[in-house]
């Protein structure tokens, strides 16, 4: 399956939720994560998540979708993940 995660996490947490997201998904944006992902594979994510999370304070939002068949991704301006490899 297809998945698009978005976070909103308090400061002291937010670099340990993104390292964990970034082992199954791609980074693409501040707070926002996607890319193709396997049940066991969501499943493992949610658990390391709740792990970190203070789900009284932070929030994690998942779209998932079936397929990618309709699905398009327009960029205006600069693409955050190949501007982050580039430093």
């Amino acid at each position: 399956m297809y998945l698009i995660m978005v976070y909103d996490i308090k400061e002291a947490r937010v670099n340990k939720v993104l390292k964990i997201a970034r082992k199954y998904l791609n980074w693409v944006q501040n707070s926002v994560l996607e890319g193709e992902i396997s049940n066991a594979g969501l499943e493992k994510l949610k658990l390391e998540l709740k792990e970190v999370i203070n789900q009284e304070e932070d929030s994690v939002v998942f779209y998932l979708m079936r397929t990618t068949k309709y699905t398009s991704r327009e960029i205006m301006g600069i693409e955050k993940a190949v501007a982050d490899m580039i430093i």
